[in-house]
């Protein structure tokens, strides 16, 4: 592809009509969310397939397409919950902070890579669950999540636009424990989550449960597709929903696919 040419997807998010808001999946657990003023947010993009190389073995080999290029969109903001590859991609992450205008919110134990990667730019911020930073149009709460030993570092993260509420629960178990702490924030409009139920994350039932006590306006699996050793099967989960809790609204999200929100 000639480096001026974009792909169609990025086409699709930078001709999403201004004053209305967006969300597109990108894959994985990726999402990318532009406001109503035209400012764009992503979260956890995975957009190489650098899994294989670092794993080294074929459980790890990208089975979604990659439909976006690093050049192709100028971020306002990239969050990256926590280290692990596909949501900190360190073959994406250095060329899409290469502008020095977009900022960086990454869980703690990502400084690790940022060092590794000699990536030193003033616009990187490590934070933890509490942290709350207000950056252009969005308002940003980093929540608890629990990933275990892999990753105790990770986090979910809540994000308030243009007067909506999109939480991104985070590569997590199920801790129902936790939801009055994401009740505070007020009613959740979009909840993702995972599904997958390796490594560490919720599956299917998991996270209908999650669902169920949440109750938000929308809810969108991901963490599923991507790589044949995650598994996910969003065909169970909306099963699952559609017999326990029949008024949640369920999204399955194609990858490149968006809504407004």
């Amino acid at each position: 592809m000639d480096s001026n040419m974009k792909t169609d997807f990025a086409l699709k998010v930078l001709t999403a009509p201004l004053g209305k808001t967006y969300l597109f999946s990108v894959g994985q657990a990726g999402f990318i969310i532009k406001s109503a003023s035209g400012q764009l947010l992503g979260i956890d993009l995975y957009l190489s397939d650098c899994g294989e190389r670092i794993e080294g073995h074929i459980g790890f080999k990208r089975l979604l397409p990659k439909i976006l290029s690093t050049s192709d969109l100028e971020f306002d903001v990239l969050i990256a919950t926590h280290p692990h590859f596909d949501h900190f991609d360190p073959d994406s992450i250095p060329e899409l902070m290469s502008n020095h205008h977009t900022r960086l919110f990454a869980s703690k134990e990502c400084n690790k890579l940022t060092e590794r990667l000699q990536m030193t730019d003033e616009n990187i911020t490590y934070v933890a669950p509490g942290d709350n930073y207000k950056t252009g149009d969005f308002q940003i709460h980093f929540v608890n999540c629990d990933h275990g030993e892999g990753a105790p570092d990770a986090v979910g993260v809540i994000v308030d636009v243009d007067g909506k509420r999109f939480y991104e629960a985070g590569d997590t178990c199920l801790r129902l424990d936790r939801i009055p702490e994401y009740k505070q924030f007020g009613q959740i409009d979009v909840l993702t989550a995972p599904i997958n139920g390796a490594y560490g994350n919720m599956n299917e039932k998991d996270c209908a449960s999650f669902a169920a006590a949440l109750q938000p306006g929308l809810v969108i699996p991901c963490h599923y597709g991507l790589f044949a050793s995650h598994g996910g099967n969003p065909g169970l989960f909306y099963e699952l929903i559609k017999q326990t809790n029949p008024k949640i609204p369920i999204s399955l999200l194609s990858i490149g696919e968006g809504l407004t929100l």
